[in-house]
């Protein structure tokens, strides 16, 4: 099976030579990581067995989340941590979405709009929950951004895991209806304001056209029980890259055949030009 890890050893250099420059720091690190993970570069132990005098190597894991080979030990680790915190309530899933004219900033300056993306949506979402014709109290979430679809286009959006209901001023629990948690009507234009407010204290609000901000926001809330299988289905994204080891069917000639599953359809071999 072609890894990940073989691409980059191989193709790695020249793309770096011809795109390092324009590439984040984080995704440069990710690259050499994910080439050294588990090699000597990192170093190891020697297994040694006296029977029948033969040596096994293990080398070291590099942990970084991005590495095909890493990310399910961490996020099993993830798992079992958030399912701890879990209330014997309802819960709901709400999911916040980036629009398309945000998507081109966001993808040069991803560190500072995905913390404006988890700051404007999880305080518009605390502000309506507290208002009496909902919750009425302060929820309890867990947010996890996703940055890409089923088929691996760019499209950043943040998944919260809501409590349903919260505690009021004087400390006691207020639940919401089991179905219902807040209206996404008025959830999108608070969430909108709120990113547009945080952008505005920055360079690149110049570079968003005016429509970002006259069209509606894409807010989706649904209503999922305990909360422990919305759990185990965000769980592998926190340490999941786009396209790993599994995804990938062939390196031939500086190209790689990778499959992507569509929306409600198998999967289907796509491919990519490596370099």
């Amino acid at each position: 099976m072609v890894e990940v890890a073989e691409i980059f050893r191989l193709h790695g250099p020249q793309y770096r030579k011809q795109f390092g420059a324009r590439m984040l720091p984080s995704h440069l690190r990710a690259m050499q990581d994910i080439e050294q993970c588990r090699t000597a570069t990192l170093g190891g132990q020697v297994y040694y067995c006296q029977k029948c005098a033969e040596r096994r190597y293990s080398y070291h894991s590099c942990k970084n989340r991005h590495c095909p080979k890493c990310q399910n030990e961490q996020a099993n680790e993830w798992l079992q941590e958030q399912q701890n915190l879990l209330l014997p309530v309802n819960h709901f899933l709400v999911t916040f979405t980036l629009p398309a004219e945000l998507r081109a900033v966001a993808r040069s300056n991803q560190k500072l709009i995905y913390n404006l993306l988890f700051r404007a949506s999880s305080a518009a979402l605390l502000k309506l929950a507290q208002d009496p014709r909902f919750s009425g109290a302060q929820i309890g979430m867990v947010g996890v951004l996703h940055t890409w679809t089923r088929q691996l286009l760019y499209h950043p959006h943040v998944h919260y895991i809501v409590t349903g209901g919260g505690l009021t001023q004087d400390g006691s629990w207020q639940s919401s209806r089991p179905d219902f948690l807040v209206s996404v009507k008025a959830l999108s234009p608070i969430f909108r304001a709120k990113f547009r407010d945080h952008l505005k204290k920055t360079e690149l609000f110049a570079q968003v056209g005016e429509q970002a901000w006259k069209k509606k926001w894409v807010v989706h809330s649904e209503p999922v029980g305990t909360g422990e299988a919305v759990f185990k289905y965000l769980a592998p994204y926190v340490f999941r890259v786009a396209i790993s080891n599994n995804r990938i069917l062939k390196l031939e000639q500086g190209q790689v055949t990778f499959k992507y599953k569509e929306s409600a359809t198998e999967p289907s071999p796509m491919l990519y030009p490596e370099c």
